[in-house]
């Protein structure tokens, strides 16, 4: 834990002095890095908040940046944000998703820095991944880009898993059994979630789905779907004309039933061709963050559960 505040350099300096020290200490107050006597951890977004929770237990302190119902990719990090982050012993983003964060993260002087996409594998993935997609890319737009939802596929969020219990159990080595244990409690649950998702979306009349943007690709690949996207990795892209002629008839030949749209982004296009196709829509939620009375459960878990039961129900499950 922090016993004295660190030298703040670049950004969060500027921020420092234009809050004043009353701020300053203030805001230490406020992320609990003085008061709350743990390992205090500042989360990127809810995915990686949600690890440091079930890895730290009740030896760590998390604070997210990004508050319930923020669309990630947008968050700015705030003056406060900024000093919180600085007074923390931890830090746990996922680099190249939010570019504020990045900033911050590089100018800062915290000690332990986990960087979740350096403790798994990513691929280039564009609007269609899956079989449907390798077959096709000739016919289609097909942009490329780094994918860095991760967590949507159980098998790299356990690999992210174990990489953050290990730095936890380094960077407050009295604590490390603890953190063992979680870890290893943790990754037996995803283990088990793989499974479920393995065996429930083996057997379907479809592999091919649509949704909003291209979340879906790690899922798509590891269950041998294929992920069909309104627009690529950035959520607030406009799909081209071209792009919505070939989706139309893509779902006919595919004999694709549900259009698929999340809880933090507009559903407009999503809406639009669903009726255009005459097929229905239904939430496919990229887990960004928990929203009370929107998110389909309260934890990844419970989410990741309505994710797999609604892919069923579209894909024909038998």
């Amino acid at each position: 834990m922090n016993v004295r505040r660190r030298l703040i350099p670049g950004t969060a300096l500027a921020v420092a002095t234009a809050l004043g020290l009353g701020a300053l200490t203030a805001c230490s107050s406020d992320t609990g890095a003085h008061r709350s006597g743990k390992f205090d951890v500042v989360a990127s977004f809810y995915p990686m908040a949600f690890l440091a929770e079930q890895i730290g237990g009740r030896y760590v302190h998390v604070t997210s940046l990004a508050q319930p119902g923020q669309e990630p990719h947008e968050l700015e990090i705030s003056a406060r944000q900024a000093v919180g982050l600085e007074e923390s012993d931890a830090v746990l983003y996922l680099k190249g998703l939010q570019p504020s964060v990045d900033d911050t993260v590089a100018q800062s002087g915290v000690k332990t820095k986990i960087d979740a996409a350096s403790l798994t594998t990513l691929e280039d993935h564009g609007t269609e991944v899956g079989g449907h997609a390798a077959a096709h890319d000739h016919e289609h737009e097909h942009s490329q880009a780094e994918d860095l939802h991760i967590w949507l596929d159980p098998v790299r969020y356990a690999e992210v898993a174990r990489g953050v219990g290990k730095a936890f159990e380094k960077a407050d080595p009295k604590h490390a059994d603890a953190y063992r244990k979680n870890t290893d409690a943790l990754v037996k649950k995803l283990d088990a979630l793989d499974t479920r998702f393995e065996q429930g979306l083996k057997n379907t009349k479809s592999k091919v789905f649509i949704t909003t943007h291209a979340s879906f690709g790690y899922l798509a690949e590891r269950y041998g779907l294929t992920q069909e996207a309104i627009s690529g990795l950035d959520p607030e892209s406009e799909p081209s004309t071209s792009r919505i002629r070939d989706l139309e008839t893509m779902a006919k030949a595919d004999g694709v039933s549900t259009i698929f749209y999340e809880t933090l982004v507009s559903n407009k296009a999503a809406k639009t061709l669903a009726r255009d196709t005459h097929l229905r829509t239904d939430v496919l939620d990229p887990i960004e963050g928990i929203v009370k009375g929107r998110s389909r459960g309260s934890d990844y878990f419970e989410v990741m559960e309505a994710n797999l039961t609604a892919l069923q129900t579209a894909l024909g499950a038998k």
